[in-house]
């Protein structure tokens, strides 16, 4: 079953933690702020042959992802992390990262018609 690209739950779960939407909205603005710069570091260290590189990206993909409920996008970060950890990431992470970049830009669509 695909993930779906944001779990609904999860944002009202920020929502009830920060008390509305101000804290939603510092969180999500801060997340769509630092991922493009995590998936720029997962390109790089694929092209540079930085396993241990590569898999603390991802893993950082992965947490973040998993606190806004950007599903998709966690979902693909585990699975680089856990290639990743197995195996230096060769020609077919390239693909799955554009994947990842796929899933992220979805959910950066959705998550901006949070933010209004």
């Amino acid at each position: 079953m695909p993930h779906p690209v944001i779990d609904q739950q999860a944002i009202e779960n920020l929502r009830e933690l920060g008390g509305g939407d101000e804290f939603l909205h510092e969180i999500l603005g801060i997340y769509l702020q630092d991922t493009p710069q995590r998936l720029a570091e997962l390109r790089l260290h694929h092209a540079n042959g930085d396993q241990a590189g590569f898999v603390r990206a991802a893993h950082t993909i992965k947490g973040s992802s998993s606190n806004v409920g950007a599903e998709e996008v966690r979902a693909l970060a585990e699975i680089l992390e856990h290639d990743a950890k197995q195996t230096a990431p060769g020609p077919a992470a390239a693909a799955q990262v554009a994947e990842l970049e796929a899933a992220f830009a979805r959910a950066k669509a959705e998550l901006d018609k949070l933010m209004g």
